[in-house]
C-alpha cells in the first residue's frame, strides 16, 4: 500500500505552480486550440506542473499567513502565466493579418469562414495561413520550445516573485506593433506586387479600350491570380513560418525581462 503524505506548504506551493502553468496551457498557441479538449489540457497541466514541482526545490516554498496573502499570490501566478502565453499567442495573429491583405488584393475579401480553433470569422487565406503555420509549428517542435520556456521562467522568476515593469511591457508591446505589420506584409509581399502589376495592366487597357468593360474582366483576373500567386507561394510558406517563430521566442523573452 502506498502512502503518500506532504505538509499544507508544499501544497500550497503546488497550487502556485499548478496555477502559472494554466493560465498559459490556456492562453498558449496550440494549446489553447477550442478543438483541443478541456481535459486534455487540464491533464496536461497537472502533468507537467507535477514535474515542474518535483524539480523546484520545496525549501523554495511560500508561506502565507493569511488566505487574502495567498490569493495575491495565486493572482500574480495567474497573471504571470497569461503574459507568457499572450506574448507567444499574438504572433500567430501575424498570418492572419498576412491573409486578409492577400485575400483584399486577390477580391477574396467578401468570402470569409469561421475558423474553429478561434471561433471568429476570418478570410479564406487567413485559414490556409494559419493551418499551414500549425502544422510546421509542430513539426519544428516550437510547442517543446513554450514548454521549456515555461519551465525556466521558474528560474527566472520564482513563485511570488514576478515584478510586472508597465512601462517596459508597453515598449515591448509597441516595437511588436512594427513587428507585426513588417512580417505581415514580407508574407503577403509577392502577391501584393503581383496585384500591383496586374492593376497597372488593367489600367493601360482601360485606356486603350474604354469599350471594354474592365470592372467584370478585372475581378476575374484578379481571383484567378491571386489563386495562382498562392500556389506558386506556396514553398515561401516554410521561411515566412520561421519570421513568425523567430519573434515569438523574441516576444516570449522580452515579456519574460519585463517581469523579473
Amino acid at each position: 500500500m502506498i502512502e503518500l503524505s506532504f505538509s499544507i506548504h508544499d501544497l500550497e506551493y503546488f497550487l502556485l505552480i499548478l496555477t502559472r502553468v494554466s493560465c498559459f496551457v490556456y492562453i498558449a498557441p496550440f494549446f489553447s486550440m477550442t478543438n483541443t479538449p478541456a481535459r486534455v489540457r487540464i491533464g496536461l497541466s497537472v502533468a507537467i506542473s507535477v514535474l515542474l514541482y518535483e524539480a523546484i526545490t520545496p525549501s523554495q516554498a511560500v508561506i502565507c499567513e493569511s488566505l487574502m496573502e495567498y490569493a495575491v499570490v495565486v493572482m500574480k501566478e495567474a497573471v504571470t502565466g497569461l503574459l507568457i502565453g499572450f506574448s507567444a499567442n499574438i504572433c500567430t495573429s501575424i498570418v492572419s493579418f498576412a491573409g486578409t491583405i492577400a485575400d483584399m488584393e486577390t477580391g477574396m475579401s467578401m468570402a470569409t469562414l469561421m475558423d474553429p480553433t478561434t471561433k471568429e470569422s476570418t478570410s479564406i487565406t487567413g485559414v490556409l495561413y494559419q493551418y499551414v503555420f500549425m502544422m510546421l509549428f509542430l513539426v519544428t517542435g516550437m510547442h517543446r520550445y513554450l514548454l521549456g520556456a515555461l519551465a525556466d521562467t521558474f528560474v527566472l522568476i520564482p513563485i511570488n516573485g514576478a515584478v510586472i515593469h508597465t512601462d517596459r511591457l508597453l515598449g515591448k508591446i509597441i516595437t511588436f506593433m512594427s513587428d507585426y505589420i513588417l512580417i505581415g506584409f514580407r508574407i503577403v509581399l509577392p502577391i501584393f506586387c503581383i496585384i500591383l502589376l496586374l492593376n497597372a495592366i488593367l489600367g493601360v487597357m482601360a485606356k486603350v479600350s474604354p469599350q471594354m468593360n474592365m470592372f467584370s474582366v478585372g475581378i476575374q483576373l484578379k481571383v484567378l491570380t491571386g489563386l495562382t500567386s498562392l500556389f506558386l507561394t506556396v514553398g515561401m510558406l516554410p521561411d515566412a513560418a520561421d519570421f513568425i517563430m523567430q519573434e515569438m521566442k523574441n516576444m516570449v523573452e522580452a515579456f519574460v525581462e519585463t517581469m523579473m
